[in-house]
């Protein structure tokens, strides 16, 4: 990465500083102290020693001791201030950093990139963002408390010997030098570290999700396989990280000490001569001692530099994704529910054939249609253009003759009750997951009534605190029936004009079926319903049937109509009516 790509990345971190400015400069002035009690304690050396070798001035040494004491004090105390408020700032830092990024997953389209999947979004949010904040609070302190430390060292050191302090400089091309050549290499090899994680996350949330079919398959000995090989890829990663890291610093250190033995050497031959006074020589001695540490630091802290400009540069991709597209400005009135789809073609990926192909069908108001099809046949999709979880690539999508191109997400959303197959229920009260969003704001009575309206009830006395309950993680405690009451109860307390019911009575034995079957007729008055299905039975009681095979619609109709004039159908119905019955 370029030296200009870098200093953006610091510039835009430190926009983010600026809202906490107080601790900053807080910090800020404590790295000064700092900065200025280094120098201060071998000028204040010289005066010492001269007056109690030279001058034998016991009364002026005591003062001068005094303040060599207070220059160490203000260092110590300094150094801690500084820490303190850096934490303060790069925890804020980090806490604003990971509200962004989360905000932008929200935001996000549906089927985000796979540069986006969940294992490398977590390992961005812990370990990049910790990078950052580690290298933040860490660098900064030490580049400029540090540079400051070693700018006035060397203006004293200078003061006393300017020629000397010549002979000291003629080492920093070298370790300028040093620091160049591994400032790339840290890079490079921190990106690599940040992927290897990135693929651990993802073989853990793969085990873990896959943990069933991994004990029957005996999938043990293939899993460790492939663990340990990225593991030790993250091992080797960071161990040439740390290889590469610790070689300016050795390589600093020798280089500055031979410079420190050759001003020893030229530095002694002169104070024996007289040319130098012994609190200039032991001043002298000091500050070259004490220019030793800050360099070293200064080299060392490349390391971290490069992993926090990594980290970052991961992070602000994230934060710097292209959210979902929400350019409609109309907001939609008393919707009466009537749903166009004029001439849809849409495919998912440019590398993906047609998931629709030319379909153009009309659901009146208060209708409800079944689509029915093989796997595959385009039905899901068709029904998730309609709250714009994708957009066509032609044609358009009509809700009561208005693109939903043209409606605002929120509007356009808030008028969509969807319930699908996969249940997504919330670690928090049955309550809560009912009333979830913006529906949070019901009633006690009006979250009851839909409990009671999905049979959600018929297993609250089962819970220990009836709606209080807190379904857990994954709602694991619960069956699959169970769960996708509760998405019904979501959908009937939601009570939008156009529903969705993507396999929604699929994890429901035959009893619930029948006693939901009745709620979800209720439900239906009144409201465009668009069932998405393989049972019989649920087909059956739809207004009309559109058939699809491979993105295009076969055919649409009523159940009697389409066994007479639709083969696809028939044979649909028939490998469905014998699945029920087995």
């Amino acid at each position: 990465m370029s030296h200009r790509r870098s200093f953006a990345l610091y510039r835009r971190l430190l926009r983010h500083v600026r809202p906490h400015w107080r601790p900053f400069m807080l910090a800020v002035l404590a790295m000064l102290l700092a900065a200025a009690a280094q120098p201060a304690i071998p000028i204040i050396l010289k005066p010492v020693l001269d007056e109690s070798f030279v001058e034998q001035d016991p009364s002026a040494v005591a003062g001068l001791t005094v303040m060599l004491v207070l220059a160490f004090v203000v260092w110590g105390f300094a150094n801690w201030a500084r820490t303190t408020a850096f934490a303060v700032v790069s925890q804020r830092v980090l806490f604003d950093l990971r509200l962004r990024m989360f905000d932008k997953l929200l935001e996000l389209p549906v089927g985000r990139p796979e540069r986006l999947s969940v294992p490398r979004l977590m390992s961005k949010f812990t370990f990049d963002a910790n990078r950052i904040a580690e290298a933040a609070d860490r660098t900064l302190a030490v580049l400029v408390t540090d540079t400051l430390a070693v700018v006035g060292l060397l203006a004293w050191m200078a003061w006393i010997d300017w020629q000397l302090t010549l002979l000291m400089l003629v080492a920093g091309p070298l370790v300028a030098l040093t620091v160049r050549y591994f400032n790339r290499r840290l890079r490079r090899v921190s990106r690599l570290v940040q992927e290897s994680m990135g693929q651990v996350n993802h073989l853990l949330r793969e085990a873990l999700d896959g943990e069933k079919a991994v004990r029957v398959f005996g999938g043990q000995e293939y899993e460790r396989g492939r663990f340990t090989a990225v593991a030790n890829a993250v091992r080797v990663r960071n161990f040439k990280f740390a290889l590469a890291g610790a070689w300016p610093g050795a390589i600093v250190q020798v280089v500055i000490a031979v410079a420190i033995g050759v001003i020893i050497t030229i530095t002694a031959y002169r104070a024996a001569a007289g040319a130098v006074s012994v609190g200039s020589f032991v001043s002298f001695m000091a500050a070259t001692m004490l220019l030793l540490r800050p360099i070293r630091h200064l080299a060392t802290v490349i390391a971290q530099l490069q992993q926090g400009l990594a980290a970052a540069e991961s992070v602000f991709a994230v934060i710097d994704e292209t959210a979902e597209a929400d350019r409609g400005t109309r907001e939609a009135g008393r919707t009466a529910g009537r749903i166009e789809f004029d001439s849809v073609v849409f495919r998912y990926r440019e590398d993906r054939p047609l998931a629709l192909r030319n379909v153009s069908l009309v659901i009146e108001p208060g209708e409800t249609l079944a689509l029915v099809g093989p796997s595959g046949a385009g039905k899901s999709t068709l029904a998730n253009l309609i709250p714009r979880f994708f957009d066509p690539l032609t044609g358009a999508v009509r809700l009561d003759g208005v693109d939903v191109r043209e409606l605002a997400l929120a509007s356009l959303r808030r008028r969509i009750a969807i319930v699908s197959q996969e249940v997504v229920l919330f670690n928090d009260t049955v309550a809560a997951n009912i009333a979830y969003g913006e529906l949070a704001g019901a009633s006690r009575d009006a979250i009851r009534k839909a409990a009671e309206a999905a049979y959600v009830t018929d297993f609250l006395d089962e819970l220990p605190d009836g709606l209080e309950s807190v379904v857990g993680e994954n709602a694991l405690d619960l069956s699959g029936g169970q769960r996708q009451r509760l998405a019904l109860a979501r959908a009937f307390l939601k009570d939008a004009p156009v529903l969705v019911l993507d396999e929604a009575t699929s994890a429901l034995d035959t009893p619930s079926e029948q006693r939901i079957r009745t709620a979800l007729d209720r439900i239906r008055e009144g409201r465009t319903t668009i069932v998405i299905a393989h049972r019989p039975s649920t087909i059956e009681t739809a207004d009309r049937v559109a058939v699809m095979e491979e993105g295009r619609l076969v055919a649409a109709g009523t159940h009697p109509e389409l066994l007479r004039s639709c083969p696809l159908y028939r044979r649909l119905r028939h490998s469905r009516s014998s699945a029920a019955a087995a």
